[in-house]
């Protein structure tokens, strides 16, 4: 561990770089941009605290780690105990061209440095209600995921043993894959094809446990209807978007928004040129992607988004027009809320 002993951090501002593991927290603490200590620790949080608060005593301590596996349990434990905690989105973090070695130390004196001064930007933090909440659609995305796998996986299965043509282009339901499994004669593939069709209907099972929590969900919460009055919103898009999004109200104004949603464009300008490229990738890629799935049913039900969306993909093309429709669809979301309205589909614009 590095340490400088013999400083008063009366009255002083320390700043510090928290690498989050597992197992471990690797920290590096600056005092007026200079390191006064560095070291790893277990990953207690208690223990943590109660360092940094002897270690520093009659400092104000800004603490900085990147959002992860860990969630916000610590962040919320640091913020207790009176330090000034954020907590940062990976790709946010700077990295020099010439930095192609990677250690904890090293992550947390980047942490640490940045934060002092003033380029990292806290994402939005969730609040224990709403992390409750986001555990049914998360799950249930999961479980979605984990479907797909497994109908993929048979359908390999049928596939190598020719009981399902390759030319065979549609979905692979169920009932076509029970179907197809009754006609086979090898015992050994009848045991395998039978423990994914085991599976699949076990996760079916759960997805619909999944979708009468959502059902309950929706009946409590008071921005079931907005969310479910905008255009190209079902009822699971409207959950996860009412679970990740909530009233809105935390963000400032539209770019913020954006940002968080991950639906904004890069930006490649100098001098007196400025170009916007695709998107930034930067910010929620869950929600990124199911805003861009109800925006493509949106243009088919609002005809002022089509219409956007027609303008915007005869210069740019249709991949960066329903992006820039998913902004609009969101946008105006938030607009109907903040004015505790209804969605109102072929607004030009949406609402301060």
């Amino acid at each position: 561990m590095k340490q400088k002993r013999n400083i008063s951090y009366e009255g002083k501002q320390v700043f510090v770089g928290i690498d989050v593991h597992r197992l471990s927290y690797s920290i590096s603490c600056l005092l007026e941009k200079e390191l006064v200590f560095q070291g790893k620790f277990p990953a207690d949080k208690v223990a943590l605290v109660e360092f940094l608060s002897s270690r520093f005593k009659g400092s104000k301590l800004y603490t900085a780690y990147e959002a992860g596996f860990s969630g916000f349990v610590l962040h919320r434990y640091l913020e207790a105990n009176g330090m000034s905690n954020i907590v940062v989105n990976a790709s946010s973090i700077e990295i020099s061209a010439r930095d192609r070695v990677k250690t904890d130390k090293r992550d947390s004196l980047k942490l640490a440095t940045q934060l002092v001064d003033g380029r990292l930007r806290c994402i939005a933090i969730p609040t224990l209600e709403q992390e409750r909440k986001r555990l049914i659609t998360r799950t249930r995305a999961q479980l979605i995921k984990e479907r797909t796998r497994i109908r993929n996986q048979l359908r390999m299965k049928l596939n190598q043993f020719e009981y399902l043509s390759v030319h065979f282009t549609g979905v692979l339901t169920y009932q076509r894959a029970e179907e197809i499994i009754k006609s086979i004669e090898e015992a050994e593939l009848i045991v395998v094809t039978d423990e994914y069709l085991k599976l699949w209907k076990a996760i079916d099972t759960r997805i619909r446990k999944m979708d009468t929590e959502l059902v309950n969900q929706a009946k409590a919460d008071k921005l079931e209807k907005v969310y479910r009055s905008a255009s190209g919103i079902g009822k699971v898009a409207a959950r996860v978007l009412s679970n990740e999004l909530g009233d809105m109200s935390r963000f400032p104004n539209e770019r913020s928004l954006f940002s968080y949603t991950g639906l904004t464009p890069a930006e490649y300008s100098s001098g007196e040129r400025r170009r916007q490229g695709h998107i930034s990738r930067q910010g929620s890629s869950r929600l990124r992607a199911i805003l861009i799935e109800c925006a493509w049913t949106a243009i088919k039900q609002d005809s002022k988004l089509k219409m956007d969306f027609e303008r915007i993909s005869s210069r740019a093309g249709g991949k960066r027009a329903i992006v820039a429709v998913a902004r609009k669809l969101v946008g105006r979301i938030r607009a109907a809320l903040r004015k505790g309205e209804l969605y109102k589909p072929g607004h030009s614009a949406a609402l301060a």
